[in-house]
């Protein structure tokens, strides 16, 4: 009988997500697959350093540790481009810290994104944008393009706590597409007229619900859970309303929620002490990233907010060359 993960969290990690491979990697791009491979090889006794995933998958995985062994509700599969002989750094650092894996993929370097459902992903972590946009374009699996931890981040051992961007990540972009195109104002009065009407489901909605189902499952009540999920977003009234509502008609239990209203994310991720942070906004990620770990959640390549986006790149390139234009004609004259 074929396995049933249906009601366990699955998390499909990348080799470069989980330890520091970063060094390996410019190899990589230097001297291709050969040089690669020759260093893997004269390197294979050396260990891998933690990667930015790796307090979040350690935390997870303990989460098991309040349940029957033999039905766990967290499972973690490292994916890598890899091929099984260079990946062997990777399976003696996974030995050496003791994670409890039992799953990998090595694809020898072939896309991973075909293999998700393979392994029945929920949540996959990368740091390669281009297979992290395969995903989102080909992929029900919530992911997101994973940046380097903070220099001095200290996480937290004994829960394991999720951090959300609203709109865009666990909401549809249609709302925050309002106030890119139109203007603040126009998107709280939307919002205000829309309260009882529950947005639409992002890219990370099944991952919340699924987070959800897992808070359920540990046995102590769903307040006290290791547990912890917190909606950080720069929504505030009168457009909160809508977020708490239709959490609440997805079943959903949200342990925390902060309304920034334009101020910055980061001192309160810092202070909720989120194992990782998932936001569609550099400016937002920016300053985040620098106290907490974070992973962006790319636009599907055809979605209107990654045209909106497009279109605002390629009018500020037209700026800066129409004033560099009038600078070199103004130094003729």
């Amino acid at each position: 009988m074929a396995l049933d993960f249906s009601e366990i969290l699955v998390v499909g990690v990348s080799s470069r997500a989980l330890f520091n491979l970063e060094k390996e990697n410019e190899i990589f791009k230097k001297e291709n697959i050969v040089g690669f491979r020759k260093y893997q090889l004269e390197h294979e006794d050396e260990l891998l350093e933690k990667g930015t995933a790796f307090p979040l998958i350690q935390a997870l995985l303990k989460l098991n540790d309040y349940v029957d062994p033999k039905k766990p509700i967290v499972e973690v599969v490292v994916m890598s481009r890899n091929s099984p002989e260079t990946g062997v750094r990777v399976l003696k650092a996974i030995k050496h810290y003791n994670l409890p894996l039992t799953r990998w993929a090595f694809s020898g370097g072939e896309p991973l994104s075909p293999f998700l459902d393979a392994f029945d992903v929920d949540l996959f972590l990368s740091k390669d944008e281009k297979e992290v946009q395969k995903v989102i374009d080909n992929s029900n699996c919530a992911t997101a393009l994973i940046y380097d931890a903070p220099l001095d981040y200290n996480p937290e051992t004994e829960r394991v706590k999720f951090a959300f961007d609203a709109d865009a990540v666990v909401f549809s972009e249609e709302s925050e597409l309002i106030y890119k195109t139109q203007d603040l104002q126009a998107f709280h009065k939307h919002e205000e007229e829309n309260e009882d009407v529950p947005l639409n489901g992002g890219p990370f909605a099944e991952l919340l619900k699924k987070l959800s189902k897992i808070q359920e499952k540990l046995p102590m009540t769903i307040e006290l859970t290791p547990l912890r999920i917190a909606i950080v977003t720069a929504r505030n009234a009168p457009s909160h309303m809508r977020v708490i509502k239709t959490l609440r008609h997805w079943g959903v239990y949200v342990d925390e929620a902060y309304f920034m209203g334009g101020l910055s994310k980061e001192n309160v991720l810092k202070a909720f002490g989120a194992h990782i942070f998932f936001d569609d906004q550099e400016i937002h990620l920016d300053g985040s990233r620098k106290v907490v770990p974070c992973g962006k959640v790319l636009y599907k390549s055809n979605s209107p907010m990654k045209k909106y986006d497009q279109r605002i790149i390629t009018e500020k390139l037209q700026e800066k060359e129409i004033e560099a234009k009038e600078v070199k004609e103004s130094e003729n004259i």
